[in-house]
């Protein structure tokens, strides 16, 4: 699902909200979910999951179309955990 998906999914959800009051809702849920992980915090949802960062040591890394050597930066990544609920629904027989 992108993000447009999402939006006329809610839209058609709650037929009393704009189109454009559904994207700054979900404009704000992202952008708060992004300044929370860029301040090194955490964002649970119950049920959902749990956001956070890890961080990458600095290495070297093989450029890898000529084959030369490269230096890639440390760097804060991204990190998804799917809660145990999300699990559940994920792995039903």
């Amino acid at each position: 699902m992108i993000r447009s998906e999402l939006v006329q999914k809610l839209t058609d959800a709650h037929p009393d909200l704009e189109p454009r009051e559904v994207e700054l809702i979900v404009s704000c849920f992202f952008d708060e979910i992004s300044k929370r992980l860029a301040a090194d915090g955490r964002v649970e949802l119950r049920g959902f999951g749990a956001f956070s960062t890890r961080a990458r040591d600095a290495r070297t890394g093989r450029n890898p179309r000529t084959g030369e050597v490269v230096a890639v930066d440390a760097k804060r990544v991204p990190y998804f955990k799917p809660g145990k609920e999300m699990r559940s629904r994920l792995n039903v027989d």
